[in-house]
């Protein structure tokens, strides 16, 4: 008889402490607006993405946690953005790594021209241990990274003609991002390399304030550049990831649960988006010449001279970054080539 009382017990207070267990998860997720900020529209790669991520934060969290995301840079450029998640007033964004350069200078090296031949290489060195131990730095400046998404080989478009050599952008205006690298690289090309934000691309295409710009085929043809460019040169140049980050001010107010449900949702978007921009990319190549785009392919011949041209470009990097952490790049990326 004494058995089964305490046994009777044993089994109440167990379900008592499974009981508490789960409140204290519930607990755990408490109702909060993330402001989730992004540069591209919301039919783009980067806007599928990031509508995912919120839907399965969303559905992870019972709806306490909800992203709000503002793409078509409404809450302003990468830049704005970032100083924005460091000074705590946004919650999250995604956007490019070359415009932390300025805020984390180990970013620099994913900028390195021609560092990548293929995207299997680029995800096996990113989201591996150097490509972490990168990302990390991020946490000294106020800002937490969570995954690389893919932006994507990087090509020439521009309204004057065709770039089949490096001397092709001599006199060239060319938009480049705001990053030391970007410019470098294609003055020594011989552009006139322009820094500007995103938000402004368009427009100065349209106005002729410049005369090209580089990005990936699914930027260009999400962005509509084809309406105000006559020429698409494949260089495949740089490749060029985006990362998501939040505020570490804010992140570090979050309970593990609801870093885990963000992070989780984070990685789920981030292989869908690549797998999505890979197959949305050869059938924008398609759609850009169907658009009337004049299209040509760099000769490797030719990328190998715009490689050896770089090459002061990429000992900037090397500077920038340290040559022991370059080598422990490059060191991942010939492993990934194997």
């Amino acid at each position: 008889m004494k058995r089964l009382i305490i046994s009777t017990l044993t089994a109440a207070l167990l379900g008592s402490t499974l009981g508490l267990g789960q409140v204290h998860a519930a607990d755990d997720i408490r109702p909060r607006m993330i402001r989730f900020g992004y540069g591209l529209n919301e039919d783009s790669n980067q806007g599928r993405a990031v509508k995912l991520l919120a839907e399965e934060v969303a559905k992870a969290s019972d709806g306490k946690l909800k992203v709000r995301t503002f793409g078509s840079a409404s809450l302003g450029s990468d830049d704005q953005m970032q100083n924005a998640l460091i000074g705590g007033a946004q919650e999250m964004m995604v956007g490019s790594t070359a415009t932390l350069v300025g805020i984390t200078k180990e970013m620099a090296v994913w900028d390195t021209p021609f560092l990548f031949t293929d995207p299997g290489q680029a995800d096996q060195v990113l989201d591996g241990p150097v490509g972490r131990q990168i990302m990390d730095k991020l946490e000294e400046k106020g800002l937490v990274g969570l995954v690389y998404w893919e932006n994507g080989f990087r090509n020439v478009t521009n309204s004057a003609r065709p770039i089949e050599k490096f001397e092709d952008f001599n006199g060239i205006k060319l938009r480049v991002m705001p990053n030391p690298v970007f410019i470098d690289t294609f003055k020594r090309m011989g552009a006139n390399a322009v820094p500007l934000p995103f938000s402004e691309l368009f427009t100065a295409l349209e106005t002729k304030a410049v005369d090209g710009q580089e990005n990936p085929y699914n930027t260009i043809l999400s962005s509509k550049f084809y309406e105000v460019q006559k020429f698409l040169s494949v260089t495949n140049h740089v490749y060029s990831p985006w990362i998501v980050t939040a505020s570490k001010r804010w992140w570090d107010g979050l309970s593990e649960t609801e870093q885990g449900i963000i992070m989780a949702a984070a990685q789920k978007a981030r292989d869908a988006e690549r797998e999505d921009t890979r197959r949305e990319a050869s059938q924008a190549l398609a759609a850009l010449k169907e658009h009337g785009m004049q299209i040509n392919e760099v000769s490797p011949e030719e990328v190998q001279r715009m490689r050896e041209q770089a090459q002061p470009a990429i000992q900037t990097v090397i500077d920038a970054v340290g040559q022991e952490l370059f080598d422990q790049v490059q060191a991942e990326v010939e492993k990934a080539a194997r």
